[in-house]
């Protein structure tokens, strides 16, 4: 060969290289994350799709489990998904739309909109003050709402009448905490302002310029091609997921989508298709608590305890799914997923786990989850027997399994469903006697003890959650409203 020749043969080598590095170290990326992420699945821990992006597009996505597990329907990357409050960002966009239009005002109040709104409290809320959950309107997601009125169909008008029209639980803008019957009245302002009912607005303004075809308002009796059943965990095992009417949920969390259609929207918000940039701008700067015009600002700590990047995203929960978008928009990064099976406990560890990945940085391995081994007991033993095998394994195997403060606490609402109140409430107890500082543990007990006719101890476990945790709103109206029952009826002497 001669020196020419050499040389060629030499740049072609180097440009090969040069070539496929790329592609080598995109097929390395995707068989980590294929391998961290089915270890999820494996465990019991997630069932459903995901998908894993970066600057350059998707770098991985796939389904795991069943969409349906009485045919054994898999999960595939176009199964639709309930995906309950990440629903809440594309209401916050259409609001947002409007804004833009001039059709309505970030600072209107709530009855410049809706002015059969109660005046006393309307007048003082706006809608900003509902897109940053900072309104003080009570929440009507409560265990006494799912346990009855959820199964019911209602008009917009009376939802709004019935359930988001209740005492203010602080004056707007002074605190936070999360409602979704104050994300059910914007819902009730753009059917007011646009003459259209949510769902097309929803559909005219966002879902058709984006071709989000696979993405909708859900109803329950619509012929929904590719549509994930919903379970939930119980005892015995998986079973189907409760009822809930899907006029209910509304502009808070009624929609329907998939990991590929979540995807065209987390690109979308990189340009200015849907929104001005200014207001775009405006929609993820953070108020109180991290929390954004319908988007979670929460920094994303990667797993070498190091690492942080900003954040944007939001999960959702509804009967039978647990949903999670988690985006790195610096890095043009996000992480999907989808699961049809109410496990939510490990979503954002597997996300931040994700990126990590992209990152080039190792990430946690999952472990198994104790409350499965808790649940497996329960399904053949004693309450005494599993809060046993809890202490054993503790004491012998602590490393090896996942011993975290929700473990025990989604073993006792497993019980609580199922009607084992009793049993639920061993466990509960067992649990802040495990975590003595973990204010919600104190709350889950004392929502078990009311459940059991037990006021006293439910208002004692109601206010060692708000001692531990002043901002748990929740556990404090508990004790008031125990509180004024018990003076309204006091006991026989």
């Amino acid at each position: 060969m001669n020196w020419l020749n050499a040389r060629i043969v030499s740049a072609l080598v180097v440009w090969a290289l040069v070539l496929v590095a790329p592609v080598a170290e995109a097929a390395s990326r995707q068989q980590e994350l294929e391998r961290f992420l089915s270890k999820f699945h494996r465990l019991n821990q997630f069932n459903g799709t995901v998908l894993v992006a970066d600057e350059k597009g998707v770098v991985f996505k796939k389904g795991y489990g069943s969409a349906n597990f009485e045919w054994q329907v898999p999960n595939t990357p176009d199964t639709k998904f309930r995906i309950g409050s990440i629903t809440k960002p594309f209401t916050a966009m259409v609001i947002l739309q409007l804004v833009a239009e001039g059709t309505l005002k970030l600072d209107d109040k709530v009855t410049t909109h809706l002015p059969d709104y109660r005046k006393d409290t309307g007048d003082r809320v706006t809608i900003a003050h509902i897109l940053h959950h900072t309104s003080g309107i009570p929440n009507y997601t409560t265990p006494e709402f799912f346990a009855g009125p959820s199964r019911d169909p209602y008009t917009v008008a009376d939802f709004v009448k019935t359930f988001c029209s209740g005492d203010l639980e602080f004056e707007p803008g002074t605190k936070w905490a999360y409602s979704n019957s104050a994300y059910f009245l914007l819902g009730a302002i753009i059917e007011k302002v646009t003459g259209q009912t949510y769902a097309q607005a929803l559909r005219q303004r966002v879902l058709d310029p984006l071709g989000m075809k696979d993405t909708g308002y859900d109803v329950t009796d619509t012929v929904l091609p590719k549509r994930a059943s919903g379970y939930e965990a119980a005892p015995e095992g998986l079973v189907n997921a409760s009822y809930l009417d899907m006029s209910l949920p509304y502009s808070a969390g009624s929609m329907y989508s998939t990991v590929e259609d979540l995807y065209r929207w987390d690109r979308a918000l990189y340009t200015d298709t849907l929104l001005p940039a200014a207001l775009k701008q405006r929609m993820f700067t953070p108020a109180l608590e991290n929390y954004a015009l319908g988007w979670d600002t929460s920094p994303l700590q990667l797993h070498d305890g190091k690492t942080v990047l900003a954040g944007l995203g939001h999960s959702g929960g509804i009967n039978g799914f647990s949903t999670l978008l988690v985006r790195a928009p610096e890095r043009k990064q996000v992480v999907i997923l989808l699961d049809n099976t109410s496990r939510s406990a490990k979503l954002m560890e597997m996300a931040t786990g994700a990126l990590s990945i992209l990152n080039g940085i190792q990430p946690r391995q999952p472990k198994p989850s104790i409350g499965e081994v808790v649940t497996a007991t329960l399904a053949k033993s004693s309450v005494a027997e599993a809060v046993a095998r809890y202490r054993t394994l503790k004491a012998q195997k602590a490393g090896e399994y996942d011993f975290s403060e929700r473990e025990l606490n989604r073993v006792g609402y497993r019980l609580m469903r199922t009607g084992r109140v009793a049993d639920a409430i061993e466990i509960f107890k067992l649990n802040v006697e495990m975590f003595p500082a973990w204010a919600n543990g104190y709350d889950s007990l004392g929502e078990a003890y009311l459940k059991h006719g037990n006021k006293e101890l439910a208002v004692s476990n109601y206010r060692r959650a708000v001692e531990l945790d002043p901002k748990n709103t929740g556990a404090a109206e508990a004790v008031q409203q125990l509180e004024k029952a018990k003076e309204a009826h006091p006991a026989p002497r």
